[in-house]
This record gives structure tokens, sequence and C-alpha cells, in this order.
């Protein structure tokens, strides 16, 4: 239990955010403790929380709960024998990207993307020139799963899930 374990290290001040609404409610008084279980473990949390000086509880929702599935992680990772062990974990958020393409650069026009050939079948029915019996007939298996939508071609999944195909000034832009 985590709050056992910030007593034994002598933490006095603690924010505890759990994702469970029903439990985080009921320690904070907020919403009344009925089942028996959760009565008694309400009334060790009590008792364990006498031990800070400042203790505060926070509801976080499950899909806002990536920070905590990532400490959790490596706190599973972690072998700590002496408490002088442990470390503070430094996190920094950063404003500007350390990374970024700039879109104003003049880009190079890609006159023919890699699906060129399939759109243009799907658009127009149309093969390439020189295409032999059986370049038609890979272009034909290849456009059965691609679909037009207005100018704008789409690649259809197994699962029916549209992907959209683009090329490589847009796949940079994406990136």
């Amino acid at each position: 239990m985590g709050i056992r374990a910030a007593i034994e290290r002598k933490i006095k001040v603690l924010e505890v955010y759990g994702d469970s609404a029903l439990v985080i409610y009921q320690l904070k008084g907020e919403w009344e403790t009925r089942d028996p279980k959760l009565i008694n473990y309400r009334r060790l949390i009590l008792e364990l929380i006498k031990e800070f000086d400042d203790i505060v509880f926070h509801y976080l929702p499950r899909e806002e709960n990536q920070m905590a599935d990532a400490l959790a992680t490596l706190a599973s990772m972690i072998k700590v024998n002496q408490p002088e062990d442990v470390k503070p974990i430094q996190m920094s958020i950063y404003e500007a990207p350390a990374y970024y393409y700039n879109l104003e650069e003049e880009e190079e026009i890609d006159d023919h993307p890699w699906y060129h050939d399939i759109l243009r079948y799907v658009k127009n029915r149309e093969y390439p020139d020189q295409a032999t019996e059986n370049d038609k007939r890979m272009l034909r298996r290849l456009a059965h799963d691609h679909v037009l939508d207005g100018e704008i071609l789409y690649k259809r999944r197994k699962d029916q899930a549209l992907l959209r195909c683009v090329d490589s000034i847009e796949a940079k832009k994406i990136l």
C-alpha cells in the first residue's frame, strides 16, 4: 500500500491520486461509506493518515491516468533495500517542442505520389501506359481496397476503418 510506504519513508506531506471515485470521495468524506469491507478500509486509511502533516486525496479519471500507470510501471521495476537508495524522479514539461519541421519552407511538388496509379484507376478506370496484363490485374486488386472521396483517396482496412493516402510532402508535415 502506497500510504504505508510513504509513512515508512517519513514523508509528511502527501498528495494521493486515485482513479476510483468511490474510494476517493469516501476518504474525503463527501460520500457515505456503506459497504462493510469499505468501512474497514476507510477506518484503516483514516488511522494511517494521522501520520501526515498534510494529505490530500484527488480523483483522477482513468482516461487521464497515464502518469499513474507510468509511475506504477516504474515502481514495479525498481527494487529498493534502503530508504536512502530512493532518488526523486525529476520531471520537466517544456512549452516549446524539442524538434519541429518548418512548414513554411518551399517544398518540391510531388507530381506522382506512391498511390498515383491507384488514384487514376479508381477515378477514371485508366491503367498506366506500358502496363502489362499482370500489372493491370495487380492494380485492380490494389484498387479494390481503396475509396475515393472527392479528391482524397482512402485505403479501407479489414475492420472498415479508412486510412488517408498521403504523399511524401504531407507525410513529412504529419510527422
